[in-house]
């Protein structure tokens, strides 16, 4: 069998409805819409054209659920733009491509308004007959992904079973999740033995674990992520577990020492919006580990394509190519620096 290369993203395939307005009101009450775009969204759609967008030059490909409508057509003419393979991408008559309405206020923070649409029909039988070449699988975003979230005699959930089966056809499997109020672990500790990589933000890594990492009083200490990263290691994750947050991330190899890397700093200016920041950081993450670079480079990496996405409203056009974003990276400063001059860190803003 050949070599594996590439990176295969499954999962929310949307559209985000991006709202700029000029601020947050109360209930009852009316606030203007400055400007108005839209743009790809989802953890599939989101992984892969960033991807794109570095130019990394490794194959892509997608799997997923569109609806037979201007958004799910919206969405293959953005697959095909960026090179992405699209024969794992399915069409139905019967919903509507699932969306997001994000309202974005001023200071970057972002509320969304989701309907799942045909995200929630992507089911085990629409991942039969994927057998690529690629080396990464990606699915996304969990919880929100109905069919895949149901119970399975065997693997405990849908979604555990299609991880084990993508890792038995010969993929390094990932998961994300969306950042989601409730409790969801039993959701999700059953996937975690059949993945390679396990990428989370600190409120989803808390909620799994039960360790606290935010509070009233601010960001946990680094050690507080390492017994958390530790955690969800102990359940089977193989590889790698990133848990990142505005302030910094926390990467974790199978036994090894942890180490924590602050995040990047950036002036208030240079942040325009955060729509699918978690994302670019994933993306980041996939993309280095594909390549086998060390975990501090994963971590320095997956900062700059974070930072890289808080310059536009929407998850995508603040993108550049690696080489672009490499150069940009050699020259940052990190939030624990920068926070000993007394300048506010994009960890303030987002």
């Amino acid at each position: 069998m050949a070599q594996r290369k590439g990176i295969l993203g499954a999962g929310s395939m949307l559209v985000d409805h991006v709202q700029r307005i000029t601020h947050w009101p109360e209930q009852g009450w009316l606030a203007e819409i400055t400007h108005s775009e839209k743009c790809s969204g989802g953890a599939a759609l989101n992984v892969l054209f960033t991807l794109a967008r570095m130019q990394v030059n490794v194959p892509l490909a997608g799997v997923g659920m569109v609806g037979e409508d201007n958004d799910g057509d919206y969405i293959v003419q953005l697959l095909d733009d960026h090179q992405i393979d699209r024969r794992f991408v399915q069409r139905t008559c019967s919903v509507t491509t699932a969306m997001t309405q994000v309202m974005t206020t001023p200071d970057g923070q972002r509320t969304f308004f989701h309907a799942r649409g045909a995200n929630a029909q992507l089911d085990l039988l629409h991942f039969a007959d994927v057998a690529t070449t690629h080396r990464i699988f990606h699915l996304g975003y969990l919880l929100l992904l109905d069919s895949l979230d149901q119970p399975d005699d065997e693997y405990a959930t849908r979604s555990a079973r299609l991880l084990a089966q993508m890792q038995q056809r010969g993929y390094l499997t990932s998961l994300d999740l969306v950042s989601r109020a409730g409790e969801y672990r039993p959701l999700v500790v059953p996937a975690l033995r059949w993945l390679d990589y396990l990428v989370i933000n600190e409120l989803e890594a808390q909620a799994l674990t039960g360790i606290t990492l935010r509070s009233e009083q601010g960001l946990s200490a680094p050690e507080a992520f390492a017994q958390a990263a530790a955690w969800l290691i102990a359940q089977g994750v193989r590889q790698r577990v990133v848990i990142h947050a505005p302030e910094g991330a926390w990467g974790q190899e199978g036994t090894e020492e942890g180490i924590w890397q602050p995040a990047w700093c950036l002036t208030p200016e240079e942040i325009v919006g955060s729509v699918g920041a978690g994302d670019a950081f994933c993306a980041g993450v996939l993309y280095a580990s594909h390549e086998n670079w060390t975990m501090i480079d994963t971590l320095k990496l997956a900062h700059t394509c974070a930072c890289f996405n808080l310059h536009a409203a929407n998850a995508l056009d603040g993108t550049r190519p690696l080489a672009e974003m490499q150069r940009w990276m050699d020259q940052a400063i990190c939030v624990s620096r920068d926070a000993e001059a007394g300048r506010i860190t994009s960890a303030e803003k987002t």
